[in-house]
Formats: C-alpha cells, structure tokens, sequence
C-alpha cells in the first residue's frame, strides 16, 4: 500500500514538475543560485533545514607537502584515523594521519626481485590489520601489500567457465570482508561485483542489477524489423558506480539507474535495503534542466546503520538511517569552500566527512555542527536501544529544526518503546508514519482492551443476562395473549 501511496504522490509530483519546467531527481536552490541546507517533507516539499555540517578545511597536495595533486579518485579512512588517498595520475597512493600529516608514500612495490609500478589506479581498501587492496587498472590486476608495503599476491587474468575468452579484467573498485574474500567492480561486468576467495580465485558474481526498460524504445523494438532491431542498443544491467562493506559483511553500492540507485546485498547477493522513509534513498528527488539527475559517485557506510551517498552531478552529500530516512544535506557545485567541481570520493573521520575533489585535486573537510551532532547522536542512542536518551535528542533536534518530519517519528519510535502508545500515535500522526501508526494503534487497543478485561466481561455478562431476560419476557408475553381453544367455544 505504502508503495502505491508513494508512485501516487510521485505521479501528482511530475504533472506539477512538468507545468513548472522541471523534473524529478534534484533540490533547491536559492535565487543568487547559491544552495542552502535543506531536506524534504512528507508532500515532497524542500523546506530549510539547520546546516549539520560546515566546511571547516581545503588541503591540496601543496599543503600537504606532496607536490600537486593528479586526478585522486578514491580515498580509504582506517579505524585509527589513517587517511589512504588514491592520487591516480601521479600512480601513488598517500597516506596520512588524522590530522593531515604525511607518513608515507607508496609508489612501487617489489615482486620477484623486481619493483613494480602503478599504472592509472582507481580503487584501494584497507583492511583492519592494515593490509592495502590496490585496483591498479591500467595494468589490469589487483595488488595486495601487508602493512609493511611487501606484496602479499596479486590477482590478475581470473579464469572461468563464468568468463567470456576474451575477457579483459580491469578493476575499478573493491572491498575485503573479515573472511578476506575480494569482491571486484570491473569495467564492461554487467554481472554484479566479481568475488575472488582468499587465495584470489574468481569463485562468483554477486548482485547484478536488473535490466532497465524504456516502454518507448520497447514499443518501436515490437513494431521494427529485425534488421532495425539490430541497429538499437541492446538492453543490459546498469553497471555499479562504487561499494562499500559494513562490519557485518554487507556490500552497499551505487548505480547509474534513474532510480533504485542504492543497495545493499548480503551473502546471496539480495537487495535487503529498507526504503521505510517518505521518498527513496537515492538524493534529491527533483532535477532541473539545466543540473539533470542524480548521479552517485560513492557510498560511505557509518555507524548504527547510517550512510551517505555522494552526488558527483550536484556536489551533494546525502545521509541517511537505517530505515531510509533523510537525515541532511551538504555540499554544492562552485568555487567556494565546501563546494566542489568534480566529487569523487567521500569519507568519514570520526564523526566528520571528507570529500575528494578529483579536478582541483583537493580534500575538504566538513566538521558536524551541534545540530549534527545532536542528530546522529539521536540516531544512534535509538539503535542502540536507549530509548530515554533518544527521546531527549530528538526533542532537541525538534527544538533546532521543527521541519525535519523523521525527528517527530523518533520521538514517537522511543515513546513506543516505552510503552505509551497513545502517545507515540499522536508523534506519528504528526510525522505522518502510517506503518508505525498501525503499529501504535493495535498495541494501544491491546493495552485498553487489558486493562478493562474484567469490566468488559462484567459488561458481556450483564448483556448476556438482560438479552435472555428480555426474550424469556417476550415469550411470557405472548403466552399470556394465546387463550385456550376450550374459553373460546365457550
């Protein structure tokens, strides 16, 4: 039901989108054309949010002592706070501390006595005792070095009968699991993420996406000849745009699609995202002509099942909870800090984020404000069960943002959990959560329904009894009326 409601809502959306010139996919801006922190109501409505982060810092290879920046396009952040940079067209990988004090940098590696170079790397991940996965594309393989930067082994050239002959392996992205399984995006794989187990054999794929229809090109590939058939794309799975992997071992990825763009896949490859919140977890939901769709960049998972994703299209940072809510906002396209030209990447610190300028070759820094961090704190004391806290937080994330419609259903959710359900009902009227309503209205009717047990069977019982008085009064009656066949002949 919740699924029809919401194409309803989508469909209204499009004819007011379509009467105003615009279309589905982006956000607001302001009329000097600067952006503004912002988040969406139930209706779909953009309305003006508190600024949860604020960009604090640039850094550029120059400051950080490097020499310029080439074309970086990935970054990786350790639990300790160690920051990987990726600077791809200088075929080097940076390390740095939390505060932005270079360590080291590699830039070879020696394998059989010989050193080895990087040729045009895009990806790297690090696992937890530091050994680094590097996607060194350009020469088509994925190098493993232990944390004192010796090669541990390299995968390259996978055989298969899952394989075309011809296949060509050019690595892009990838993630490590605890069981030290590998899995790989590659260019031209329509077939999900590559899987390689820990002694870097391809075992599987995982997590195709489906195929993608437009109605109209399906209707003229009905009525075309076979000839004309042929002259037209053929339909294929989009392929994915980036990866990440909880500590659970759960792959959550991004996509090129207009729609369905985030997932996030267990062993089986299955889609198990919850989509709970008012609109899709996929960014804005409006696009203008002139700044199109939403395009997904990166994914970068958090704590207590928080994640954002990165708007390489608009320059803007999307977070949300477990449940699909959005939480906020930040970023934009332009020249000024906290904007960007080409976002690439996007990275947690702590309880800040980092964001890779691919273009400029820059890192900028966006530190939580008290209203972020009041939030995720409220995000986080709900998943972590502690309810009394929750509801604290979220009142006075209500108190700092009034229009943020998920606070209310927060409230509501801790509330719940405390047992008073005529209470959390009136949170999720408010909010507008129709599941958890329903949810609140059973348990309460339950409550009511215990709690005035024995009058509602005294009730029943006295019914009971005045329904049989009643009709053993109406055959009294009526026996009293019959007069015998004898008194009438007399």
């Amino acid at each position: 039901m919740k699924n029809v409601a919401n194409r309803a809502r989508a469909y209204i959306l499009l004819a007011v989108c379509v009467l105003l010139g615009v279309m589905p996919g982006a956000a607001p801006a302001m009329a000097d054309g600067s952006s503004s922190s912002y988040n969406y109501s139930y209706w779909g409505e953009p309305v003006a949010s508190p600024a949860a982060y604020q960009a604090t810092e640039l850094w550029t290879g120059d400051s950080l002592g490097t020499g310029p920046l080439k074309d970086p396009s990935d970054m990786h952040v350790t639990p300790d706070g160690d920051i990987y940079v990726l600077d791809t067209g200088n075929n080097r990988i940076l390390i740095l501390d939390s505060q932005f004090k270079l360590e080291r940098i590699i830039d070879s590696f020696k394998q059989d006595g010989a050193v080895q170079t990087f040729q045009s790397p895009l990806g790297l991940f690090v696992t937890e005792n530091k050994d680094l996965y590097i996607a060194d594309t350009g020469n088509r393989r994925v190098v493993q070095l232990d944390s004192g930067d010796n090669v541990v082994k390299v995968v390259d050239s996978p055989q298969s009968e899952q394989l075309p002959e011809n296949f060509t392996f050019q690595p892009v992205r990838l993630v490590v699991d605890k069981a030290q399984r590998l899995y790989v995006m590659a260019t031209g794989v329509y077939d999900g993420f590559m899987e390689f187990n820990s002694g870097g054999d391809f075992t599987s794929f995982i997590g195709a996406n489906k195929v993608t229809i437009d109605p109209v090109e399906y209707f003229w590939k009905r009525i075309s000849t076979q000839a004309q058939r042929s002259q037209m794309v053929m339909y294929t799975p989009t392929e994915f745009s980036n990866l990440d992997i909880n500590e659970e071992g759960f792959i959550y990825a991004t996509n090129g699609q207009r729609s369905n763009n985030v997932k996030k896949l267990n062993a089986q490859g299955s889609d198990i995202l919850r989509r709970l919140g008012y609109w899709e977890p996929e960014g804005d939901i409006y696009a203008t002509v002139t700044t199109g769709y939403t395009r997904l960049a990166d994914i970068d998972i958090g704590d207590s099942e928080m994640y954002s994703i990165l708007d390489a299209n608009h320059g803007r940072v999307f977070t949300y909870n477990g449940d699909g809510y959005l939480l906020y906002v930040f970023g934009g396209m332009g020249n000024q800090l906290g904007y960007f030209n080409t976002p690439a990447a996007l990275e947690r610190v702590g309880d800040d984020f980092i964001v890779l300028d691919k273009a400029l070759g820059e890192i900028t820094v966006f530190r939580s404000t008290e209203y972020g961090r009041t939030l995720n704190q409220a995000v986080r004391s709900y998943y972590n069960g502690d309810e009394e806290q929750a509801l604290q937080l979220f009142r006075q994330t209500i108190n700092m943002n009034a229009n943020l419609d998920f606070a209310y259903s927060g409230i509501g959710k801790a509330i719940l959990r405390q047992g008073d359900y005529a209470e959390a009902m009136k949170y999720f009227k408010q909010s507008m959560d129709k599941t958890n309503y329903s949810k609140a209205y059973l348990l309460y009717r339950k409550q009511v329904l215990r709690a005035h047990f024995t009058e509602i069977v005294a009730a029943v019982f006295l019914l009971v009894i005045a329904v049989f008085a009643w009709i053993k009064f109406r055959k009294m009656k009526v026996r009293k009326k019959v007069v015998p066949r004898e008194q009438r002949a007399g």
